[in-house]
C-alpha cells in the first residue's frame, strides 16, 4: 500500500470522526434544553414571562408590580402542588394592583380584593385539590397592558416540551445549538470536498510513524 493511500484513509477517518463528534454535541445540546411545562392559556405569559416549577415546595412568593415598569407578576407562570401556599407580595411599583382570576380562566378562585399600591402588602392563597388544573389571572387595572399570570396546580394537567422559560407550543432549539448545527454541516461539506480533491489528485503527505 502506497504512502498516499494510507494518508488519504487517515485524513478521511480523522475528518469524519471530528464531524460526527460535532453533530452529536449539537444534538445533545438541543435535547438538554427541552423541558416539560404546562400548556398555558393564551395571554397568561404576561409582560415578564418568567417561569418557576415550585412543585415540592410548601410556600412560594410571587412579586406583584415586577418588571421595569412595575406592571408584571414574577414569576409570571408558576407550577405548584395542591396544598402549596402562594404569597403574592406587592413591590410598591407600577401603581395600584390586585390579583384576580380572569373570568372563566380556570379552577383557582384568586381574588385579592380592591387594588392597592402599598409596598410589602401580601395576599396569600393556599391551593387545594379543587384548584388542580391551570388558572389564568390578571391585575384588573392593568389587564389591558399585559399584567397577567398563570398558576398550574397538580400533575394531572396538559404539558408540552419547551426550551425553559417560555410557553411556546413548539420545541425550542437554543441559538447556540442552531449555530453549532450549521457549523457542523459546513464542516462536513468542506471535508467531503477536500476528500474528493485529495483522492482524485493525490497528495504528497507521507505516512506518519505509528
Amino acid at each position: 500500500m502506497s504512502t498516499d493511500d494510507v494518508s488519504r484513509r487517515r485524513f478521511i477517518r480523522t475528518a469524519g470522526g471530528a464531524a460526527g463528534v460535532a453533530g452529536a454535541t449539537a444534538a445533545t445540546g438541543t435535547a438538554a434544553a427541552q423541558e416539560e411545562q404546562p400548556v398555558w392559556p393564551s395571554g397568561a405569559e404576561g409582560n415578564v414571562g418568567s417561569y418557576q416549577d415550585a412543585r415540592g415546595q410548601s410556600e412560594v412568593t410571587v412579586q406583584v408590580g415586577a418588571g421595569d415598569t412595575g406592571l408584571a407578576f414574577d414569576p409570571t407562570l408558576l407550577w405548584v402542588d395542591p396544598g402549596t401556599t402562594v404569597i403574592f407580595e406587592w413591590t410598591g411599583n407600577g401603581g395600584d394592583h390586585n390579583v384576580q382570576t380572569v373570568e372563566g380562566g380556570g379552577p383557582a378562585s384568586l381574588d385579592s380584593g380592591d387594588p392597592v399600591g402599598e409596598e410589602g402588602y401580601t395576599y396569600e392563597y393556599e391551593t387545594s385539590e379543587e384548584d388542580v388544573g391551570i388558572t389564568h389571572y390578571h391585575c384588573v387595572p392593568h389587564t389591558a397592558v399585559g399584567m397577567h399570570g398563570g398558576l398550574a396546580v397538580g400533575g394531572d394537567i396538559e404539558t408540552e416540551s419547551t426550551g425553559g422559560g417560555g410557553a411556546s407550543g413548539v420545541v425550542f432549539v437554543p441559538q447556540g445549538a442552531r449555530a453549532l448545527s450549521v457549523a457542523t454541516f459546513v464542516a462536513m461539506v468542506s471535508t467531503l470536498g477536500l476528500a474528493f480533491v485529495f483522492m482524485k489528485y493525490g497528495g504528497t503527505i507521507t505516512q506518519d510513524d505509528e
